[in-house]
């Protein structure tokens, strides 16, 4: 059995090199422009740069989203990031449009392209077109089963790769080509700058009763039409190693180093536990299912993996988030004290009990005992965002070990 390759979103330096200590083969990344998440807070060329370097240092691939679908004024600027790229020395790009496909295929042609989900790639037909003008890879339309990416594998060149998601959100529209924030709200999810619109809270109004809102279901709160759970395949790795797959991708280049670290290190272990041993694998279920719900998520489904999704795999009554964990931090540095370095991306206190998120699976419970401003100056806790701080934690940290603190109330909420 082939090794799959575990491929990880990053939305920042930061998390791109959380992605890679917590367990990433690969890391996929969007610059400032051309890439489908603006939101997102995306790479300069600057931290591409350093990026690129400090994933090649530890054996991790790079590839880098051009995946927008380009409108005639996006033509020329495509061409002078293609050029940018080119020196960056990426090892891959996500690509939709068959325009900007040719545009690389000529700038940069030792570049492998790889086809986004976007282009709808369903059969093997599709692939194999792909693979004749020069495509190292297609990434999975999600609306496939695994039977159906199985007959895919069965008829493509055999050094053609499969790239499939594994686990992230869901989007309401075919492979993810909407048009309703275009529609609503004059922002184009094909350009990059989707306002989640499927995430909305809808009622009804009856024609001939202007304003007067009614609820889809029997709810007074209105309904979630377009509001899917979130994919994720951890108790179902057997299927997924033995499919075919090439790649696992993981969705999320919105999301914060805690999502990333949690993710990558729970499918890092189930890969790794399912390829020494199926039986290990089954016998750390429970381990995998109780980490993978310590990020933010939106209740799981599979997606399309089994067949076609049906009521179930919508959530109606909610657009919010399942939260059990508050990222604080990671260890930027440790001095000679023992005191670790961060930058506070959300507040806590002397006396609190936080935990250390280790990439090795373990997850440490500490008490913190004192906290240091910059000058040296001891506070009970620091009241600013992004402040940087030195934290007394009586224990060994390393650097690049998360900080996180458990929402007690959502995790009794959960249970």
């Amino acid at each position: 059995m082939k090794k799959p390759e575990l491929l990880v979103p990053a939305s920042s330096l930061e998390v791109l090199k959380i992605a890679v200590v917590f367990g990433a083969d690969a890391v996929y990344i969007g610059g400032e422009a051309f890439g489908l998440r603006a939101k997102a807070k995306n790479f300069s060329r600057e931290d591409m740069a350093e990026g690129i370097a400090f994933a090649h240092e530890h054996g991790v691939k790079v590839y880098v989203t051009v995946n927008i679908l380009a409108h005639n004024y996006d033509l020329a600027g495509v061409r002078e990031y293609l050029q940018e790229l080119r020196e960056l020395k990426p090892d891959g790009l996500i690509i939709a449009d068959p325009g900007i496909f040719s545009y690389a295929k000529e700038i940069c042609p030792e570049i492998e392209r790889h086809i986004s989900t976007q282009a709808n790639n369903t059969n093997y037909e599709t692939y194999r077109f792909w693979y004749q003008l020069g495509a190292k890879r297609v990434v999975t339309a999600r609306e496939l089963s695994l039977k159906e990416i199985q007959e895919i594998r069965a008829h493509i060149p055999d050094d053609m790769e499969i790239e499939t998601f594994v686990h992230g959100a869901m989007c309401i529209s075919y492979s993810g080509r909407c048009l309703l924030s275009n529609y609503l709200v004059g922002r184009d999810a094909n350009q990059g700058a989707c306002t989640h619109p499927c995430r909305w809270k809808y009622s009804i109004v009856e024609e001939t009763r202007p304003g007067e809102y009614m609820p889809v279901f029997e709810n007074e709160r209105g309904t979630y039409i377009f509001n899917s759970k979130d994919l994720c395949m951890i108790e179902h790795m057997d299927d997924i190693l033995t499919s075919g797959i090439d790649s696992l991708k993981i969705e999320g280049r919105m999301k914060t180093a805690l999502y990333v670290a949690t993710v990558a290190r729970t499918y890092r272990k189930a890969i790794d536990d399912y390829l020494e041993s199926p039986g290990k694998y089954q016998e750390n279920m429970d381990w995998y299912k109780e980490q993978i719900s310590n990020c933010t998520y939106r209740q799981f489904t599979t997606g399309f993996f089994y067949g076609k999704p049906d009521e179930n795999t919508q959530i109606y009554d909610s657009n919010t988030y399942v939260k059990e964990y508050t990222y604080l931090g990671y260890a930027e540095a440790v001095d000679e004290r023992g005191y670790v370095q961060i930058t506070q991306r959300n507040k806590f206190t002397v006396g609190e009990t936080i935990e250390i998120m280790k990439p090795d699976g373990r997850n440490l419970a500490v008490q913190v005992k004192a906290i240091y401003d910059e000058e040296g100056n001891s506070v009970e806790s620091a009241p600013h965002p992004q402040q940087k701080l030195f934290v007394d934690l009586g224990e060994g940290m390393e650097v690049y070990d998360l900080l996180r603190r458990a929402e007690k109330a959502d995790a009794e909420t959960k249970r």
